[in-house]
C-alpha cells in the first residue's frame, strides 16, 4: 500500500503540496494525530516532543505562549520536530487585512521561517490568505492556511451562514490547505465535508477519548468517529499531554485515527 491507496480521492484531488506532504507523513507513521503542544516552557515542550513524536503527524504550537521563548532554542525545537518527520502548525488565527497578516508572519517570532501551516479567520476577507502566502513566498518557503469554518467551544459565533461563506471562499483558493471543523460533533463534520468536497483537508480539534465537556466551554467528541465522519486530522491536547503516560496516550489516538481512516 502507498499513501495514495490509503487516502484515495483525497490524495488525487489535493490542490496544495502541503496536503500531500501531510498525507505522506500520516501514512508513513500510521497516525492522523496533531498534538496541541500547550506547554509554556521550552523544557516542557522538548520533553513532550520526545515522548510523543513517533505517534503524531503534526505539532500545533502557540509560540507566543512560551514564557521562556528565545530564538535559538525555538530553532532547535523546530529542527527536532523536523527530524521526527512532523509538520509544524502555528495556531496563530490570523484575522487582519492581507498586508498586516503578511507582517505578522515575520516580526520577532518569524513564523514564516518555520511553520508549515497556520490558522486564519476569514472575518476580514480572503486577503488574509494572500498575505500569509506572500510571507511564505518571500521567505522562499511554501505552506498552507487552515480557515476556521467551525469551532467546538460553547457559544462560538461561527454559525451555519458563516461556515458556508468561509467554505465557498476558501475551497477554490489555491493558498487554502483546508478547514478547521468541529470535532465534538460527527454530524457537523459530515455536513462540513459535503460542503468542502474532496480537494481540501478538514482538521478537527475538540476530540478526546474521554468524550463530553471539558474546561472553560470546550466540548469533546470521539477521535474514531471524527475521522470516520470526514476529519483528516484530529487535534489532541489535554488527552495526551495531561495523561499519566503521554506516549501511550498518543499511541492510542494514533491507532484509533488510523483504524478509522482504513475503514473510511
Amino acid at each position: 500500500m502507498e499513501a495514495s491507496d490509503a487516502w484515495k480521492m483525497r490524495w488525487h484531488a489535493a490542490t496544495l503540496p502541503a496536503a500531500k506532504s501531510y498525507m505522506e507523513v500520516a501514512f508513513e507513521k500510521k497516525t492522523l494525530v496533531c498534538l496541541a503542544a500547550d506547554k509554556y516552557t521550552m523544557a516542557e515542550l522538548f520533553d513532550l516532543l520526545e515522548a510523543v513524536g513517533p505517534h503524531i503527524a503534526a505539532l500545533k504550537t502557540h509560540v507566543d505562549l512560551v514564557d521562556d521563548w528565545n530564538k535559538e532554542e525555538w530553532g532547535r525545537f523546530c529542527e527536532r520536530a523536523k527530524e521526527m518527520n512532523l509538520l509544524i502548525f502555528e495556531d496563530r488565527k490570523f484575522a487582519d487585512i492581507g498586508k498586516i497578516s503578511q507582517k505578522q508572519m515575520g516580526g520577532i517570532y518569524n513564523i514564516q521561517q518555520w511553520s508549515d501551516l497556520v490558522t486564519a479567520h476569514m472575518i476580514s476577507g480572503p486577503d488574509v490568505v494572500d498575505g500569509v502566502q506572500t510571507a511564505w513566498a518571500k521567505a522562499s518557503r511554501t505552506g498552507g492556511v487552515l480557515l476556521l469554518a467551525q469551532m467546538s467551544s460553547r457559544g462560538n459565533l461561527l454559525d451555519e451562514a458563516y461556515t458556508e461563506t468561509v467554505v465557498k471562499a476558501g475551497k477554490n483558493h489555491p493558498g487554502v490547505f483546508g478547514f478547521i471543523g468541529n470535532g465534538s460533533l460527527p454530524d457537523s463534520i459530515r455536513h462540513l465535508r459535503k460542503m468542502v468536497g474532496e480537494e481540501k483537508m478538514i482538521w478537527t480539534p475538540g476530540v478526546n477519548i474521554a468524550t463530553g465537556d471539558g474546561e472553560m466551554g470546550q466540548r469533546y467528541g470521539d477521535p474514531y468517529e471524527a475521522v470516520l465522519s470526514g476529519s483528516d486530522c484530529i487535534i489532541v491536547g489535554s488527552g495526551i499531554h495531561n495523561s499519566e503516560n503521554p506516549a501511550d496516550a498518543a499511541a492510542a489516538y494514533a491507532r484509533a485515527s488510523w483504524k478509522a481512516l482504513m475503514e473510511r
